[in-house]
This record gives structure tokens, C-alpha cells and sequence, in this order.
């Protein structure tokens, strides 16, 4: 993780010093075929969630009910995504939870079993287990849609392992999905995110929906926000695009999947479309601006962050 979080710093450095303003310019990106991936990057910013065995207490009036929890961060989540990570934490802190961080965890290894590299996956899992071994066995709760399927494939993945096989079972059976945790909990206190109301749609991510059955869940959490008005988008149920790193190694096909995922987004007359998993956010930013749509692109657990933060602090 130390290496992934330099390499993270230095893309920050690559937005605010110009040089990706004038890589762009000149068409280098084009001439070099790093066009597409550059298109997916978001704005960085170098407030990253690390994981150094920390908790984090519990907020407002439910001392008499805490509920630890252990928080899953992720590679690509806490560094580039780093605000969403941070948004989980005080959401589950304001529901009442103790939000252990455990030392040692890293990459879950989805990306490299996507790419192939079963060696390197397996390594990551296993270090991965063994970082969550220590504290008990709370909940693993993962606000990423493809890493928490990974997760929970750790069973399966692992199971002609003598030495991992039972260990990665007991920890899978621990992993859930934020939104899937939140759904069976008592909310906090929830306001209005905007003066009026605020028409929003819900994409489906491919990990949560078809490989975790996740699909309900996430709707009646953004029901619960006052003033905001679901819209169902057309074809809600088919891929963005991304697919783990589909967009990446295969750009021309990611792109017409995702311009398709952009008119049924469209087509909702939504100011915002939220979803689970940070391939999809990226996705769709890239897609939605290529449209020139104004839409915006959020996670789910922003909103639930910002329609559930105290008043004194808005």
C-alpha cells in the first residue's frame, strides 16, 4: 500500500502542475493510447484513509447500543477515492458503530484476478485474511461493489488450500456490503440535502447486484434521504462498461457500453446518478461527460454523509 499511495501522490502531482492540461493539448495521451485510462481518472486529492489499527468511536446518542464494526478500506477507495472511505466511516460512527480500521490490509486482489494473475490474487487474500484475524470476528463492511464480491468469494477461491481453506470461509462469511449492513440498522437522523428536492437514479453495479444479489438494499437507504425523488433508469440492470478493468484493456467496446449506460441515465431527467463501486463512478463520470450532461456522479455513501451530518455542521 505505501508504493500504491506514492503512485496515487504522483498522479495528484500529474493534475496540479499542468502537465496533464498539456498532455492533452498536444495529444500525447492520444498518441501514446493513454487517452481512454486518462479519461477515468478522477480529481485527486492526497487526503488518504490509512489503515494503522485505529477506531473509531461512535457518534450521538447511541453509547448504550455500539456495534463494532470492521472497515475494509481498499486500495483504490482509500487513496483516489479516499472522500468516500471517510464518508463510510462517519456514516457507520453516526449509526451507533465502532469503526475498527485494521493494520495490514491492502488490495483485496480483484484486479489481479481479473487480469489473470491468480498468484498475485491469492497472496493478496491471503494477507487480507490475516490482517482481519486478530480483532474478533465483527462484521467486514466494504463500500465497494467489487471488492466486497472478491471478498466474499475468498471461501471458494481458497478452498483447495489445506492450510487457508477454513480461515478464508470464516472470514468470508463476515463480509458484508455497507449498504446491505445500513438496510438491517437504525439510521441516524436524516435531512434534506438540498432546498428542494433532488431527482436522482440508482445504477446497479454488476459486482453488487448480480454477484451479490444487492439490489434493494441501496434503494430504500436513498429513500430514507428527505427530498430525494427516484427515478428508475432504462435497462438499469445492464454493465456500464466497466467490469472490473474491462474499460482499460478493452476501451472501444467499455466506451459504447458506457455511452448506452449514459442515455438510459439521461433519459431520467436526473441531477444525480449514485452508485456502489468505484470502477462504475469512474465509468460513468468519463461516459456522462463525453456527453456533455451535467449529471452528477456520486456514491451512495456521500449522500448518506451529507444528509446525515448534524445540523450545527452544514
Amino acid at each position: 500500500m505505501p508504493r500504491f499511495r506514492f503512485l496515487v501522490w504522483l498522479v495528484w502531482m500529474y493534475q496540479v502542475s499542468g502537465l496533464r492540461t498539456v498532455l492533452r493539448a498536444t495529444g500525447v495521451l492520444r498518441l501514446i493510447g493513454m487517452s481512454a485510462a486518462d479519461d477515468l481518472l478522477p480529481p485527486f486529492a492526497p487526503h488518504f484513509l490509512i489503515s494503522s489499527g485505529q477506531t473509531y468511536p461512535p457518534e450521538g446518542d447511541r453509547s448504550d447500543r455500539v456495534e463494532t464494526v470492521d472497515f475494509f478500506a481498499g486500495c483504490v477507495m482509500s487513496t483516489a477515492l479516499a472522500a468516500i472511505d471517510h464518508a463510510t466511516v462517519r456514516v457507520l460512527q453516526r449509526s451507533g458503530c465502532a469503526v475498527s480500521c485494521p493494520s495490514g490490509q491492502g488490495c483485496c486482489g480483484a484486479l489481479h484476478a481479473h487480469s489473470g494473475d491468480r498468484t498475485g490474487a491469492v497472496s493478496l487474500a491471503r494477507s487480507t485474511i490475516a490482517s482481519f484475524e486478530a480483532g474478533g470476528d465483527h462484521p467486514v463492511i466494504v463500500n465497494s461493489a467489487g471488492c466486497g464480491a472478491m471478498l466474499k468469494e475468498y471461501g471458494h477461491f481458497l478452498a483447495d488450500d489445506p492450510d487457508w481453506a477454513s480461515r478464508a470461509r470464516r472470514f468470508s462469511a463476515r463480509v458484508v456490503d455497507v449498504s446491505e449492513f445500513l438496510a438491517t440498522r437504525t439510521l441516524p437522523t436524516m435531512h434534506p440535502i438540498s432546498a428542494g428536492s433532488v431527482r436522482v437514479t440508482y445504477q446497479d453495479a454488476c459486482h453488487l447486484s448480480h454477484a451479490q444479489k444487492i439490489t434493494s438494499q441501496p434503494r430504500d437507504l436513498l429513500r430514507a434521504i428527505p427530498g430525494l425523488e427516484l427515478a428508475e433508469m432504462p435497462e438499469r440492470s445492464l454493465c456500464c462498461g466497466s467490469a472490473g478493468v474491462y474499460n482499460v484493456t478493452h476501451p472501444e467496446t467499455a466506451r459504447e457500453l458506457g455511452s448506452r449506460k449514459a442515455e438510459s441515465i439521461n433519459a431520467t431527467g436526473a441531477e444525480v446518478v449514485v452508485t456502489a463501486n468505484p470502477g462504475c463512478y469512474l465509468q460513468l463520470r468519463a461516459r456522462l461527460r463525453a456527453t456533455g450532461s451535467k449529471t452528477e456522479v456520486r456514491h451512495i455513501m456521500e449522500l448518506l454523509d451529507e444528509a446525515s451530518a448534524p445540523v450545527v455542521a452544514r
